[in-house]
């Protein structure tokens, strides 16, 4: 599947644009990663692009929520690594257990971080990715209120694929700045 193939099944499956940009940014987060931690950017990358292709399919039901999507992946002939990397973002919720490979926690990380630092920029005057700064996002991971949905121990999962939490938190804070047009912010 090249990311041509990928964006259209995307939008044929998540018609919320609110959750489109949240997958454009764990791409551009994936991307980046598998590039540092030298593994395949296209496939990282489409499981970004990917990760949440069933949330509207099932009802944002955490229960089942990316078990549909790992089907519909695995129908298209994507990687087993793949399928597996997006099964496993929501392990919590399907009950699985513990992330175990450095794809399973990049994908599990890059996913979160993205919600902590779109609510970062939204919270800003400007509403814009340019004025979020890595040391308000550190801060903003001690307050347990802001943006309660980006887990911070989830988050911390960048540590178990090679990153520091500042590392992480600058190299995916520069993606969204990269796409911040595509984004909205």
């Amino acid at each position: 599947m090249d990311r041509e193939e990928a964006l259209a099944l995307l939008h044929a499956n998540l018609k919320s644009e609110n959750l489109r940009k949240h997958c454009y940014a764990t791409e551009a987060v994936m991307r980046r990663l598998a590039r540092e931690l030298g593994e395949d950017e296209e496939t990282w990358g489409l499981a970004g692009l990917l990760h949440d292709l069933d949330l509207e399919l099932t009802g944002n039901d955490m229960s089942v929520h990316a078990e549909k999507a790992a089907s519909l992946l695995a129908e298209k002939g994507a990687p087993a690594a793949m399928v597996d990397a997006v099964r496993m973002h929501n392990a919590e919720g399907l009950g699985l257990g513990e992330r175990t490979t450095v794809f399973q926690h990049a994908l599990a990380a890059a996913e979160t971080v993205t919600g902590l630092i779109a609510a970062a920029a939204l919270v800003l005057p400007d509403k814009r990715l340019a004025g979020v700064k890595v040391s308000s996002l550190r801060k903003r991971m001690k307050e347990k209120a802001f943006a309660r949905g980006a887990r911070r121990e989830v988050i911390l999962e960048c540590e178990q694929a090679g990153l520091s939490l500042d590392a992480f938190l600058a190299l995916a804070l520069e993606c969204m700045q990269e796409i911040s047009d595509q984004l909205g912010l």
